[in-house]
């Protein structure tokens, strides 16, 4: 089987057809999804006589805008597709019986060596490689061309793809097609512009204020859309069973995103208010472990009726991602320079300190070795999720060369001598097993306390049901 690493990434796309010229739009709506991943970067419009421009950079030491902005003058036409992705190389174009397209996904390709063998065996070819392995965009794209027309095509993605696949489409005579997972793992949004002029379609909603479009429609698990700069039609009803990602609010959603209309950051500060409300510890004030810990520190400085303050700082200027380098050990050393805590304000104080969660614990480590040694008298870590206990096997999340780089499932080893034995009671927050692995894990990280919501309080803080949300990391509970 094809190992992966531990990522915290996943990729977004947007999408734009206009009455005029739609480059503009197009580079800074792709732009607006940088902060879902640090890999590669694409973008390609079409002209009024079907001809195809592409852009492909890769931004592991730089930004999108930097790497793109030169390109600019090259790109014509009033439809457009973009990436930010931390998988694969795109937008690729295909020419096939069903036309010509430029496709963009957001996917993760679990059974990607199965599909490979299946598509050669039946005559296809591959050109595309990324990471020494097939495209998995390419294969996507495949499997969409063997189909009666594109939307048979896409729902035989659909059928033969495990993990998840949300995709955009830009044909030939401009149109958009955008199709979202048959799970809707991953969200499509589409925005009107204010004035009339074209439609936009994106995984993220905070590309469109400034770009001045205005959702008007949430695309739903499994559906299938066509849109031009006069409107959108749906070609497949949404299906009914949707499982959302929990991480989406937790971690990946910029601020002012909205997923199913509901918005990341009242998610977060729900998160915070319930964690405030009942806690039960003594503390002088509550600081974010930035940025993804801000919202829920607001909650719960309101919810436990505490200070607020920065204990610790992102310094942004020339750190502004911890997971830009390619290897984990500068991954880390980037994590511990662009944190930088105020010695003036830890000092003797107790500080509860809200972060979005704790994947393998290194870097939540060197930051509380850098709070105590500025001064702060007790530590004391709130998470906004429950206790990561199960490797993602639907998004690039958690995926990982092994179980055991998730520090709950060391500790779970340290106790039962077998990282699965009993998981299903580490799951649950009412068990002594799992008190006992969040008691180990607090003394590994050197805290006064450590406390994390529950399941519960993630389905309460998006308020949607549970059984239309993914919490697979935390409980198991999903499936392919």
């Amino acid at each position: 089987m094809q190992q992966t690493q531990f990522t915290i990434s996943m990729g977004g796309f947007f999408g734009v057809a206009k009455r005029q010229k739609c480059v503009n739009d197009l580079f800074y709506g792709i732009d607006y999804n940088s902060h879902m991943g640090t890999k590669r970067a694409g973008m390609v419009t079409v002209n009024t006589v079907g001809i195809f421009t592409r852009s492909i950079h890769n931004i592991e030491n730089s930004y999108f805008r930097t790497k793109f902005e030169k390109d600019l003058i090259n790109f014509d036409g009033k439809s457009g597709i973009g990436v930010i992705s931390d998988t694969d190389a795109q937008p690729i174009i295909i020419n096939c019986r069903h036309g010509k397209f430029a496709i963009v996904t957001v996917a993760r390709v679990v059974n990607i060596n199965e599909l490979v063998a299946e598509l050669l065996s039946e005559n296809q070819h591959f050109c595309e490689h990324s990471y020494d392995i097939v495209n998995p965009t390419e294969v996507i794209a495949s499997l969409i061309t063997m189909g009666k027309n594109i939307v048979d095509g896409i729902n035989n993605v659909y059928r033969r793809v495990k993990g998840s696949c949300s995709m955009l489409l830009l044909m030939e005579n401009g149109d958009i097609i955008a199709a979202r997972d048959k799970l809707g793992r991953t969200p499509i949004q589409l925005a009107k512009h204010v004035n009339g002029d074209g439609i936009a379609a994106s995984s993220e909603t905070c590309s469109f204020p400034n770009l001045g479009f205005e959702n008007c429609y949430n695309v739903g698990p499994g559906e299938i859309v066509r849109f031009n700069a006069d409107g959108f039609t749906q070609l497949q009803k949404p299906f009914d069973e949707m499982q959302i990602c929990a991480f989406l609010w937790t971690y990946y959603g910029y601020p002012p995103c909205e997923y199913e209309g509901r918005n990341v950051d009242v998610m977060r500060n729900t998160l915070g208010r319930i964690m405030g409300k009942r806690d039960d510890v003594e503390v002088d004030f509550v600081s974010p472990v930035p940025d993804s810990g801000i919202g829920m520190a607001l909650g719960y400085a309101e919810g436990k009726s505490v200070p607020y303050h920065r204990g610790i700082t992102k310094y942004t200027p020339t750190w502004p991602r911890s997971f830009t380098p390619s290897a984990q050990e500068r991954r880390e050393l980037v994590a511990k320079m662009k944190l930088i805590a105020n010695k003036t304000i830890l000092k003797d104080k107790r500080v509860a300190f809200c972060d979005d969660s704790i994947v393998r614990g290194t870097q939540l480590r060197d930051n509380v070795s850098d709070i105590i040694e500025a001064g702060a008298k007790e530590v004391h870590v709130r998470i906004s999720c429950p206790p990561l206990i199960y490797p993602c096997m639907f998004l690039n999340f958690t995926s990982s060369r092994g179980e055991m780089e998730l520090i709950t499932r060391r500790v779970i080893a340290e106790i039962e001598g077998d990282s699965n034995k009993n998981i299903d009671k580490y799951a649950d927050a009412s068990t002594p097993e799992y008190a006992e692995m969040v008691e180990r894990i607090r003394k590994r990280l050197g805290l006064t306390t450590l406390k994390f919501n529950t399941v519960d309080d993630i389905v309460e803080a998006i308020g949607l049901p549970k059984e239309r949300i993914c919490t697979h990391c935390f409980d198991g509970s999903s499936h392919f």
